[in-house]
């Protein structure tokens, strides 16, 4: 069986993806590296359990020896790297963890790439892809009337994360440019949607308004993001690794700049239609906190490019999105106690002790 190796793929966006891109028919099989942290999660996956397409490794991006096996027992004919340390609050609070998984991280697997690249035929190393997956984050804040971030906005990164996002970025551009490794590099925007881990907004509002909990809202609320509907991200991913232009960065975006205040506004009022309360709105709940340290205030992502190379473009309004998450985590109260109770953790304790 033909394969593609993808990291990170117990984690959001990129079981997410897994689980997109085994659905397509005739896909090759998956070989999934997850170091299985606090945000990775097999139970996302419980559907592949018995699928031999899917090949799990519990391996640490930055264990060279066990990526060189990997990569020589299944051969893959490309790499997609999801892998990374990626909450803006984690970082401030511990910058470490960023730096040793996103930047020394992709070092480690470009570099065990490279050697595995380097060694096959001609014909398939011209056809092997490594697609690195980052985030607009890198390139800082833009003013309320600043044009979107393009493909050539130059890197201002804010925070300990989108600073190690940012490294990695240029590691990846530098083995092209200097070993000739065929790379590609997406930048996205705020994804959402099935399986985020709830420390990300809307997750994290979901589970509190249901809770009972105060919705926290940084600042005055009025910063804001482009949201892009994580179905819509994978959709996007597959058409650059088919038919992207090898060296060239797409950015990912949903066309949705919303602030944070009307996304947790529209929450609301979606949770006080599908699960009202016995009393009152979900929107009582709201409570502004004291903003977070180098909070950017605006990003928007142009994906003009993508559009106008590849033909791509989201197929979900936020708001229709935003429903079918809502409906999501409302119909997989399970799934969310297991990680909110941290009951998933000792689940792959118990699972790799045996």
């Amino acid at each position: 069986m033909s394969h593609i190796l993808v990291t990170g793929g117990a984690g959001f966006i990129g079981a997410n993806f897994v689980l997109d891109w085994l659905a397509q028919p005739g896909a090759d099989g998956i070989v999934n590296v997850d170091k299985l942290t606090y945000a990775g999660n097999l139970k996302t996956l419980a559907s592949l359990e018995n699928d031999k397409r899917h090949v799990f490794s519990r391996t640490d991006i930055c264990d060279r020896a066990a990526l060189d096996r990997l990569l020589a027992e299944y051969r893959p004919s490309a790499v997609v790297h999801f892998a990374a340390e990626s909450h803006v609050d984690r970082s401030i609070h511990g910058p470490g963890e960023f730096v040793q998984t996103n930047i020394v991280g992709t070092f480690t697997l470009l570099e065990s790439v490279r050697a595995y690249w380097a060694a096959l035929k001609r014909e398939v190393q011209a056809g092997f892809r490594f697609l690195h997956i980052s985030t607009d984050e890198v390139f800082g804040s833009l003013g309320a009337d600043d044009p979107q971030f393009s493909e050539t906005t130059a890197y201002a990164p804010n925070s300990p994360y989108s600073a190690s996002k940012a490294a990695s970025d240029h590691l990846v551009r530098a083995y092209h440019h200097t070993y000739g490794l065929p790379v590609l590099t997406t930048n996205c925007s705020n994804n959402y949607g099935p399986y985020q881990f709830p420390e990300k907004l809307i997750p994290l509002v979901v589970a509190n308004a249901l809770a009972g909990k105060p919705l926290p809202v940084y600042g005055d609320g009025h910063n804001v993001r482009d949201w892009l509907y994580v179905g819509d991200h994978c959709a996007a991913i597959r058409e650059v690794l088919a038919r992207g232009r090898v060296g060239e960065t797409y950015n990912i975006g949903g066309w949705n700049e919303k602030t944070n205040i009307e996304v947790v506004s529209l929450l609301c009022k979606l949770l006080d239609e599908m699960k009202p309360k016995a009393a009152g709105s979900y929107a009582d709940q709201i409570t502004f906190v004291t903003d977070r340290p180098g909070h950017d205030r605006r990003y928007a992502i142009d994906a003009g490019k993508l559009e106008r190379q590849l033909g791509w473009r989201p197929a979900e309004t936020f708001e229709s999105g935003l429903r079918k998450t809502v409906q999501w985590y409302l119909e997989n109260q399970a799934w969310v106690r297991d990680v909110t109770t941290g009951e998933y953790r000792n689940w792959i304790t118990r699972h790799y002790a045996a």
